[in-house]
């Protein structure tokens, strides 16, 4: 069993900055996928960034030059630092992380409980 938890989502206004956080435990061998997805009301869930084991990392277009992921190895936690809010930002984010399991190295893709963040105008 691998678990997901998140936190820092919360209300902000626009121009402000949140921080979430997403912190992975259980039966893990290693990580080689970490992202953060959202989903707006009535949309689909859609990525936003990602990072792979190698530190390369990409962005939804809509995200880019205010949004930085990164992730803490040793802590197997993953960061989705958000500047320069906007309104059109409102949406509840989930992480997601894939990886191999420790008990016979079978693969596992879990996901977060998801965080709401809602960006007032």
């Amino acid at each position: 069993q691998v678990q997901l938890v998140e936190s820092g989502g919360g209300l902000v206004q626009a121009g402000g900055s949140l921080r979430l956080s997403c912190a992975a435990s259980g039966s893990i061998a290693s990580i080689n996928y970490m992202g953060w997805y959202r989903q707006g009301p009535g949309k689909t869930r859609d990525l936003v960034a990602h990072i792979a084991s190698d530190g390369s990392t990409n962005y939804a277009d809509s995200v880019k030059g205010r949004f930085t992921i990164s992730r803490d190895s040793p802590k197997n936690t993953v960061y989705l630092q958000m500047n320069s809010l906007k309104p059109e930002d409102t949406a509840v984010y989930y992480c997601n992380v894939r990886g191999i399991r420790t008990d016979w190295g079978l693969g596992f893709n879990s996901w977060g409980q998801g965080t709401q963040v809602t960006v007032s105008s």
